[in-house]
């Protein structure tokens, strides 16, 4: 399998996929001539230290907006990928989900919480397999729990009772040799925020030099796992000079715009990832629910910048 994708719907709230312009925004998505899209979105646990996943009925797309969402990209021509995300509603990054190693007084912190966590896995699988997602996301850099390793294996296995897809585990770049369970999911998936610019405003040639270092790693990763494919399941810069030093940065706004930093990250990973057999494609980050109508825009958007044309150059190619 290879994928010609890009995430869709993270900055979603209730009720937003449902609007003129979210239906707007995906039809550009699709004449990007891509093949994929995550449908990304989070619902809250209060603290990073929660043992309960509950949605906020005031903020939390509805099981109706996934389904309008889902719908709607299938009548698009773009495949599915259902990638529910839970994030901590005090700020922590979801990496942080942690708990106790043993049991306090009467507690045990992670049976809770993998009950709670695999109740709303199930949930949306439930949704993935109603509406034919071809591709469902168990989680996304939950770097504190992938030790937890037959807690995962029972989450996996109840989703796998409920839908009948393909399933993906999505881990955080370096961080790929830490799951010990890629057996378990059918792609290994991994964010893939490499800091490939070594100097602000790199050369396009200098950043694949990195990626093609990067590579080799991930390639030795894949044959670890009997071949299994590697996505990107999640892969972006900004358009802000500075960022592909750091492309997860999303908090630095005095760097100035710079579309060809961008431009440069996004050429110099298809250059060097396009034809690798072991590799199955990109999600990139990511699209919004609503197009951007500020300028510059100097956010993950590619939206009217040199990295759109960048990405319909490339996905209207085929692989060797």
């Amino acid at each position: 399998m290879f994928i010609k994708g890009f995430t869709y719907g993270f900055d979603g709230r209730r009720g937003a996929y449902r609007t003129e312009e979210a239906a707007l925004s995906m039809e550009r998505l699709a004449m990007l001539g891509g093949d994929w899209a995550a449908l990304a979105f989070t619902v809250h646990q209060d603290t990073f230290y929660s043992t309960q996943i509950r949605p906020d009925y005031r903020f939390t797309v509805t099981d109706k907006d996934v389904e309008t969402a889902v719908n709607q990209l299938h009548s698009l021509g773009l495949k599915v990928c259902m990638k529910p995300i839970v994030n901590s509603r005090d700020g922590v990054w979801r990496a942080h989900i942690h708990f106790p190693e043993r049991e306090w007084g009467d507690k045990d912190y992670w049976k809770e919480w993998f009950s709670s966590y695999t109740a709303f896995l199930c949930h949306y699988a439930e949704i993935a397999e109603e509406t034919g997602c071809e591709m469902f996301c168990v989680g996304c850099e939950m770097l504190g729990t992938e030790h937890k390793e037959e807690y995962w294996r029972n989450a996996i296995q109840a989703v796998r009772s409920i839908y009948h897809g393909p399933i993906v585990y999505n881990t955080n770049h370096g961080k790929e040799l830490g799951v010990k369970w890629w057996d378990a999911v059918d792609y290994i998936g991994t964010s893939a925020y490499y800091g490939v610019g070594k100097v602000p405003g790199d050369t396009m040639e200098n950043m694949k030099a990195v990626w093609d270092e990067k590579k080799e790693k991930l390639a030795e990763l894949s044959r670890q796992n009997g071949g299994k494919q590697i996505i990107f399941m999640e892969i972006g810069c900004r358009s802000a000079r500075g960022c592909a030093m750091m492309p997860y940065d999303f908090s630095h706004r005095e760097f100035p715009y710079d579309e060809d930093e961008q431009a440069n990250f996004y050429e110099s990973c298809f250059q060097s990832m396009w034809d690798e057999p072991w590799f199955a494609g990109f999600f990139w980050w990511d699209w919004y629910t609503k197009l951007p109508t500020r300028e510059p825009e100097m956010g993950f958007s590619i939206v009217g910048k040199k990295t759109e044309q960048i990405v319909k150059h490339w996905y209207a190619k085929d692989r060797k």
